[in-house]
């Protein structure tokens, strides 16, 4: 028999060994599952908490449903009766101390026609002037490794970028977008800019492919994502799960691998699959010679605070449902999502639940992550007066802070991962690295990159 142990209980080991417990049963595997987590309950960065009439995400909180294999997944679990879809409105830019309606017909902000672009009340004319150079300048250097900051920019100018794409693609994706690549962030842009000679021609071209996705285009649970994570831990019948254990150490043996826990015990595995943060599992690996790309990986920070009133949400915006912040603003947060506008089954009662995200890469972070809750509470209370002209004492509070665990993909990314993979396969075969530190950071990411890891193993037993 063989023996596979997965650790790390977020979304990708459950997926792991949820197709894992499918192969074996399907092809009659004679195979032994095991999964430990340090926590005391699974799912990771997704966990739901309910709190008088709302229910918080101290992590993401919705699923990206167009995204392969997300669907068949729900049937499989048969959640589809739980499934609830965002509600579709009006996204902000809180810059110059204002909210100003993101233009329709933009994807990430990057307007898909000259109409989109001459509507923004984002940028002046000299800005949108600059920007009409895409459809006359050819793209004659940049690949998919490029930057995607310097490729926008190169081509659609430094204040559209600045002002009116950025706060968008840097929100998405935790990072400065020179920083992060066009493969890691929008792959088809460049394949856009090369056939039809313009971003925005290439993105108006598929408008209807980019508004299908936006409409109804996140899910979630009628008692919140970790409905998710409970159906795994229930249909996961053919696995030992071991919970409120660190793993300390993986020592290859002639047989194969120990697995040392914290509490003492050792387990004997074939098969070993990391799907924890990447700084956890080159803890637990230990090697010199990984540590070279191990540290190459970058996480940034992020701290999220759930503020509930004993007010209607009808008091926002009509038609929003929340606002991303640009530089020259007088507020403090990166972001804001009216979360009871946007998921009505946070707020049974239709009162105001509101989402305030701060992020490393903001000035004020500095400070603030040496805060108390309560002085945490009282910044984000001060944003809201600023922002959204609202002021009262919150019902309930949630606020979570995820130091050093948000995995920011980086120029050399891709890279590192390349590099790590051979090392691993050469030094240390069948130990696998999974996860959102390597290989996408959405659920939707997660849940493939799992059941590709499942297949594999399988195929190799």
């Amino acid at each position: 028999m063989k023996r596979v142990v997965v650790v790390g209980g977020g979304i990708t080991g459950l997926s792991t060994l949820h197709y894992l417990q499918r192969l074996k049963i399907e092809k009659a595997l004679n195979v032994d599952l095991i999964l430990v987590e340090a926590n005391e309950y699974l799912g990771g960065k997704i966990h739901s908490v309910k709190n008088d009439s709302f229910i918080m995400e101290t992590g993401a909180d919705s699923i990206v449903a167009r995204n392969e294999g997300v669907m068949p997944f729900v049937e499989e679990l048969k959640l589809q009766d739980k499934l609830v879809y965002n509600e579709t409105g009006i996204s902000y830019i809180y810059t110059n101390n204002e909210l100003h309606a993101i233009p329709a017909d933009t994807v990430f902000g990057i307007p898909t026609s000259e109409e989109s672009l001459e509507s923004s009340t984002l940028v002046s004319d000299e800005g949108k002037e600059e920007a009409l150079k895409d459809f006359d300048f050819p793209n004659e250097s940049f690949t998919k490794e490029s930057s995607v900051g310097t490729f926008l920019e190169h081509f659609l100018g430094k204040e559209l970028v600045e002002k009116q794409i950025a706060p968008v693609l840097s929100g998405v994706y935790s990072g400065k977008l020179e920083d992060l690549t066009i493969a890691s962030t929008l792959p088809y842009l460049i394949d856009y800019k090369n056939e039809y000679g313009s971003i925005i021609k290439g993105l108006g071209a598929h408008k209807e492919k980019f508004e299908a996705a936006a409409n109804k285009k996140f899910i979630s649970f009628k008692g919140g994502l970790s409905a998710l994570i409970n159906r795994l831990e229930e249909e996961l019948s053919e696995c030992t799960i071991i919970k409120g254990v660190h793993t300390e150490k993986v020592m290859k043996t002639e047989a194969g691998y120990d697995v040392l826990l914290a509490n003492g015990e050792t387990i004997e595995a074939d098969f070993v699959v990391l799907t924890t943060p990447h700084n956890v599992t080159q803890n637990i690996l230990q090697d010199k010679d990984l540590d070279v790309d191990f540290n190459k990986l970058k996480n940034s920070s992020l701290i999220s605070i759930y503020l509930g009133f004993d007010i209607l949400d009808e008091q926002l915006p009509a038609d929003g449902t929340g606002f991303i912040v640009s530089e020259n603003s007088d507020v403090k947060c990166n972001a804001c999502t009216w979360t009871s506008r946007k998921w009505k089954h946070t707020s049974s009662s239709g009162n105001l639940l509101v989402r305030m995200f701060y992020k490393s890469t903001n000035q004020a972070f500095e400070s603030m992550k040496h805060m108390s809750e309560e002085e945490l509470v009282e910044v984000a209370l001060q944003d809201i007066d600023k922002s959204l002209k609202l002021n009262g004492k919150p019902k309930v509070v949630e606020v979570t802070k995820w130091n050093e665990q948000m995995p920011n993909y980086h120029l050399e990314h891709g890279e590192a991962i390349k590099s790590l993979n051979q090392k691993l396969e050469s030094m240390l075969p069948n130990v696998l690295l999974a996860g959102c530190s390597y290989y996408g950071v959405g659920i939707g990411a997660c849940i493939k990159n799992g059941k590709e890891t499942a297949e594999m193993i399988a195929a190799r037993i």
